[in-house]
């Protein structure tokens, strides 16, 4: 399931959340936006659990857009269980790199795995 994050219900799922947050930052008018938005329920299928999928309609939500500094979109970030930022992508990134970004704000990048 993907959720639908907004300047109200922004700072309680996060802080109530223990799992690792991924967030597309997309716009409706976005060609790459609408190009990579099909491609977050394959996300959250693959993490169901185990990680929270997110997008944010940054032309409804400006509060998001400005706590991110989001001046170009479709902006992608993912969010470790201590609510610091991991890894950031700008433009429509493949899926192979979606799941690279949940797993280190998980954790399980390659370096994670050398040294715990």
């Amino acid at each position: 399931m993907v959720f639908e994050l907004n300047d109200t219900n922004y700072s309680q799922t996060i802080q109530e959340n223990d799992k690792a947050i991924f967030i597309d930052f997309y716009s409706p008018s976005c060609g790459p936006c609408q190009e990579l938005l099909p491609r977050l329920p394959g996300l959250a299928e693959i993490f169901q659990e185990e990680a929270l999928i997110c997008k944010v309609d940054v032309t409804h939500n400006p509060k998001l857009a400005q706590k991110y500094e989001i001046q170009s979109v479709p902006f992608c970030v993912a969010i470790g269980r201590d609510k610091i930022l991991k890894d950031y992508e700008l433009g429509a990134p493949s899926m192979d790199r979606l799941i690279s970004m949940v797993k280190k704000a998980q954790g399980k990048g390659f370096f994670s795995r050398l040294f715990g």
